[in-house]
């Protein structure tokens, strides 16, 4: 019986070539969090390299437990012929991943050629002088957003405010990534006051939500970007979790979701501001020794946030004005519905929601390469679109090399295309066009829409 309970509640992967288990205990105490669980009997180690690369810390931990952890040959075998037998189930939406084993491991040995090129590059060193320079930029706009509410403008004011923070988000976004500086404290740091004190998004939850969307990028029941319930279904599975009266009240408008979705991303700030706040104020109760430790720092960097947020609004002329200006900056910050649609909810609609889904645990997550490019699309750059997409235009290389700085991805996009050209896959890239944006939400959200209403019809889910 200890024995069944020891197993249940360990995690087993593969890491170069070693299968290895990790007692729960060593779980609870990972520095990143529960994104280690995404990989439980999977091949991680493109994703351990992806996520640690310049870490000489981290790897000497791996190899401690290489040594200490290390399953027999018997059992490896056996999880290894495992990985074999996963199949894929199509659905609407949901896609089959079909590469054969043989060929996985010829674009993985490709793949490690591929990014030993780009370390002899120095592409994965950091970038200090440009993210002072970013740094640079995001003061310049604070005083600008002063010096227009202190001469009066207070519309304009509260405009440059949410592109200011959408700005910081992709900076605070680099520093989670531990892009800027090989210290990774000193990015930790920083990651904290861009994060939580300028912006008002939890350092911790960011890390928890995104690190596990990189490992396991539209993996149904996994990746919890693709996981837009209740105001949205992505998949037939979604469907299913309408359970709750009000829940149910609201399934009855998923049929016309590709009409309201656009409307409804300046929800996004809002949605993310307050689960940032609920698992701020949790961490010190978390299974997990790294969110326990940072949890006051954490908390502390919230309060500081909104109380320069309301110290701010305090200062408008009129409660009418502090609503507006209210209203304005944080929606904004989130939506597309200034400056032609270019704001951080067109960034994930673009780059992944329009892309493949893939079921739960499908054999995908053992290639990582494929991974990340089947479930990701840049879009072409320019120089207005790099500056505002955060260099997130370049969606595929940041997937593959999400540490790498984000001035290095236009280089190194030349290298993963034609990577891609060289082992069959497809390198997705498209030109900023509204109306193909709305041809994939009619056409992703629409056939939920349609599926809904036949379940419906047939007696399905009420």
């Amino acid at each position: 019986m200890a024995e069944e309970q020891r197993k249940s509640a360990s995690l087993r992967m593969k890491v170069d070539g070693s299968w290895v288990e990790l007692s729960e205990s060593q779980v609870f105490k990972h520095p990143g969090g529960p994104v280690i669980t995404q990989y439980a009997d999977a091949d991680a180690t493109h994703m351990f390299h992806a996520f640690h690369a310049g870490s000489a810390k981290a790897y000497k931990q791996l190899a401690t437990v290489v040594k200490m952890n290390k399953l027999g040959e018997i059992e490896s075998k056996e999880l290894e012929a495992a990985q074999t037998k996963k199949v894929d189930e199509s659905d609407v939406n949901v896609s089959v991943y079909d590469i054969s084993v043989e060929k996985e491991k010829k674009m993985a040995l490709a793949f490690e050629a591929l990014r030993e090129d780009v370390i002899s590059r120095g592409w994965m060193e950091g970038a200090p002088l440009y993210f002072v320079w970013k740094i640079f930029e995001i003061v310049l706009q604070l005083t600008i957003v002063v010096w227009l509410q202190s001469h009066e403008w207070y519309i304009t004011s509260a405009i440059a405010l949410g592109v200011c923070w959408q700005q910081l988000g992709w900076l605070a976004h680099e520093f989670c990534h531990q892009q800027p500086f090989k210290n990774r404290e000193t990015n930790d740091v920083l990651g904290l006051v861009m994060g939580n004190i300028a912006q008002g998004y939890s350092r911790d939850w960011w890390k928890d939500k995104h690190n596990t969307h990189h490992a396991a990028t539209n993996i149904v029941d996994q990746d919890g970007d693709i996981d837009l319930v209740p105001l949205f279904s992505l998949i037939p599975s979604d469907l299913m979790k309408y359970k709750e009266p009000v829940e149910r009240f609201v399934r009855k408008f998923v049929p016309y979701q590709h009409l309201y979705y656009t409307l409804a991303l300046p929800l996004l700030r809002y949605s993310w501001t307050s689960q940032s706040l609920t698992f701020a104020f949790s961490e010190q109760n978390s299974n997990y020794r790294v969110y326990r430790r940072n949890a006051l720092g954490e908390q502390l960097g919230l309060v500081i946030h909104w109380s320069l947020v309301f110290l701010q609004l305090y200062y408008l002329p009129s409660n009418a004005m502090r609503i507006l200006y209210f209203f304005i900056s944080q929606s904004l910050a989130g939506s597309p519905l200034f400056y032609y649609g270019l704001l951080t909810g067109h960034v994930v609609t673009y780059s992944h929601n329009s892309v493949d889904k893939y079921p739960a645990n499908s054999r995908l997550l053992n290639n990582f390469v494929a991974l990340q490019t089947l479930t990701t699309r840049n879009m072409n750059p320019s120089g207005f679109i790099d500056w505002f997409w955060g260099g997130l235009n370049y969606q595929v290389e940041h997937h593959l090399f999400p540490t790498m700085p984000r001035c290095y991805l236009p280089a190194c996009s030349k290298l993963v295309k034609q990577f891609c050209a060289d082992n069959g896959l497809e390198y997705l890239v498209i030109s900023l066009y509204l109306r193909r944006l709305h041809h994939w939400i009619q056409i992703q959200f629409g056939a939920i829409g349609e599926n809904c209403q036949v379940s419906r019809g047939k007696g399905g889910v009420k």
